[in-house]
């Protein structure tokens, strides 16, 4: 039997999360989307509150920083799925577990009601932190547990196709030594690590690329500049030059061996992990956008009368009817792919679904709500011209809404990246 509830036990966290949206978010979204590159100091307080709640166990360590794969062999929680799950994909013993991913992508949902920008740029939350908790050996993770840490993958050469990764790592004594450059890496500015993507030997192609963990003050890593953005103006996006960065060996995450079967596939779990949070975020947006237009619709008299059909509603209501149907869409897949990383199941081709759906999902939405609302969508009293800007990003980043769809087609049809372009 399936059931589609949120956990219970996740209620206390999705509550702090849903007020952090509301009371600290909102009322500041504006003042950071204006003062592009300020660092917003009221998350300090925050991100203290969120590292209270990890060791509390209440979330389950909830946020990007915990995102991590469990195995078919972990101990299982002894729950029944409260998530999204089945009976075909119960663990031993029939039990399943709710994990970090899932309590992670819950929790980022309900923050991104209030702001994407300023979740992104919330200390020791960022898409490296994922990319650690995903890929990194337990003594890593213990060193760089407390960090914040951005991700360097995108090059101006090297875009949603990660295998075309140019930037070098060459072995020299106990250090590598990178050289290349990164673009577009969020909180790159303000974290004090960087995952960075590199390849041991171009000739190999995808199977020879590795995550290292860069030091943000390494002297070989110089800021380039930050970008202006059209949204999410309160999280830096920088671009780095690598010019002989020098990188201790054992900052190389995993397997430092370039194996030819599947070596590629198992550092990609990275994205297996960060695509769901990337279409909770999505989710969170157009959650924000629905409510408020709601609310703005209702004050106007356009109400949506849920046990009547569409056809006897005005367009608008109407319309607002259709929204929902495709966000709550685009809400269980991504509750899925989430669910099934907590219990060790491959998820790529629904993790790529949750972000390609939730991605453009959010996007329809939020320009939607601007038009439906007219002058007030489009002006600056509401902050739903804001979250349409803010919407197209994660239909782009960790992966662009075209690569998703080319996965999903390579999963279903069986064929490889060679097979399949």
């Amino acid at each position: 039997m399936i059931d589609l509830e949120v956990p219970h036990r996740l209620a206390p966290l999705l509550e702090q999360a849903r007020g952090m949206a509301e009371e600290v978010f909102r009322p500041i979204s504006r003042k950071y989307d204006l003062a592009e590159h300020e660092y917003p100091r009221e998350l300090d307080l925050l991100s203290a509150v969120i590292d209270g709640i990890s060791r509390s166990g209440v979330g389950e360590r909830a946020g990007a920083a915990a995102s991590t794969r469990a195995t078919p062999e972990d101990e299982p929680t002894g729950h029944k799925v409260q998530g999204v799950g089945s009976g075909r994909n119960e663990r031993p013993g029939g039990a399943t577990r709710n994990g970090a991913n899932l309590s992670s992508a819950l929790s980022i949902l309900e923050t991104c009601r209030g702001d994407v920008g300023l979740t992104l740029s919330i200390p020791r939350q960022g898409l490296g932190n994922a990319a650690i908790a995903a890929v990194a050996n337990e003594e890593q993770k213990a060193r760089y547990g407390n960090r914040w840490a951005a991700m360097a993958i995108t090059e101006p050469d090297a875009g949603s196709d990660s295998g075309a990764i140019q930037t070098t790592a060459t072995r020299d004594g106990d250090d590598y030594v990178l050289n290349g450059e990164k673009i577009y890496v969020t909180a790159g500015e303000r974290a004090e690590l960087v995952v960075v993507w590199a390849t041991l030997d171009r000739s190999l192609g995808k199977q020879a690329i590795k995550p290292f963990v860069v030091e943000r003050s390494n002297p070989g890593m110089k800021l380039v500049r930050l970008e202006h953005k059209l949204g999410i103006r309160s999280s830096d996006t920088a671009a780095f030059h690598l010019d002989n960065c020098r990188v201790p060996a054992r900052d190389l995450l995993g397997d430092p061996e370039i194996r030819i079967e599947g070596g590629f596939g198992g550092a990609m779990q990275t994205f297996d992990n960060t695509r769901p949070l990337v279409a909770a975020m999505a989710c969170g947006l157009a959650r924000g956008c629905l409510d408020t237009a709601t609310e703005l619709l209702a004050a106007e008299g356009v109400v949506v009368h849920w046990d009547r059909p569409a056809q006897v509603h005005s367009a608008a209501a109407a319309r607002l009817i259709q929204m929902e149907a495709d966000y709550e869409a685009a809400l269980l897949l991504t509750m899925r792919a989430a669910w099934m990383a907590d219990n060790g199941r491959p998820n790529s081709m629904e993790a790529s679904m949750a972000k390609a759906k939730a991605g453009r999902t959010c996007v329809q939405i939020a320009l939607s709500c601007v038009e439906l609302c007219g002058a007030t969508g489009y002006g600056e009293r509401e902050l739903l011209e804001k979250w349409a800007r803010d919407s197209k990003i994660l239909d782009i980043f960790e992966g662009t809404q075209q690569i998703q769809l080319l996965i999903v087609a390579r999963r279903l049809l069986g064929l490889s990246s060679s097979e399949l372009k």
